[in-house]
């Protein structure tokens, strides 16, 4: 996934919510969150151009990263702007205070209109993948979702996930686990890659109480600009 065009840049960023302390931004799908092997620019240095472009900072910006998502996958990331902030946000994810919503696109009706599934999951590293498991294995972690069908589409199951637990490739390798891999989804079984390269997961909502203004938030992120989301809209 190295297309320039599917990535963030200081000219393109979609930023949600900015105030002091916070900056929320709609992740595309060619954006790593933080620096990896592959040697791309990472998001976090995409924002902190924005941001020393936008208040002509001459220094280097601060920027906290408090939460990552998937390189495949679009939707909210939070960043702290401040070193009052960043441990209080981590704090609030630590301690599972904030509300994820995900919508995800699945071509396999799920068994059941909604449902609340457990599964331990384990990470095999060299292969960056998670395999879920019915019962406990050694080195496994346990993994929280619930899911319900939200929109029925012509090929498609328009789903809404809500997170208990925060695991590696968690609702990728859950939705699987039940028959039901995510759109492009190829790592997971889904036959077909998206044309971006992306898969057909959306980090929706956030809601979580503002660091330092201690008021509560919640933000939307709008679906990527594509026929199939866009129907889930209509």
């Amino acid at each position: 996934m190295s297309k320039a065009s599917n990535r963030s840049n200081k000219s393109n960023l979609q930023v949600l919510y900015e105030d002091n302390h916070i900056i929320v931004v709609n992740k595309r799908a060619g954006d790593i969150v933080q620096g990896d092997k592959t040697g791309d620019k990472p998001l976090s240095d995409v924002v902190k151009d924005f941001l020393k472009d936008k208040y002509d900072k001459l220094g280097n910006v601060y920027l906290g990263v408090v939460h990552r998502l998937d390189r495949p996958t679009t939707g909210i990331v939070l960043f702290a702007k401040t070193s009052k902030a960043l441990p209080r946000l981590n704090k609030l994810f630590a301690e599972k205070k904030t509300n994820k919503t995900y919508w995800a696109l699945v071509k396999n009706k799920p068994p059941k209109s909604q449902d609340r599934l457990v599964n331990w999951l384990k990470k095999n590293p060299k292969n960056n993948k998670s395999t879920a498991f019915d019962n406990e294995v050694e080195g496994s972690k346990k993994a929280i979702l619930n899911y319900r069908i939200l929109k029925t589409l012509d090929n498609f199951y328009l789903l809404e996930i809500d997170l208990e637990t925060g695991r590696h490739h968690q609702i990728r390798c859950q939705l699987a686990k039940i028959g039901c891999p995510i759109k492009g989804d190829l790592k997971y079984g889904f036959p077909r890659s998206n044309k971006d390269a992306s898969i057909s997961l959306h980090a929706r909502k956030l809601e979580f109480t503002h660091p330092v203004k201690k008021e509560k938030l919640g933000i939307t992120a709008p679906l990527p600009n594509d026929a199939l989301w866009e129907a889930c809209e209509s």
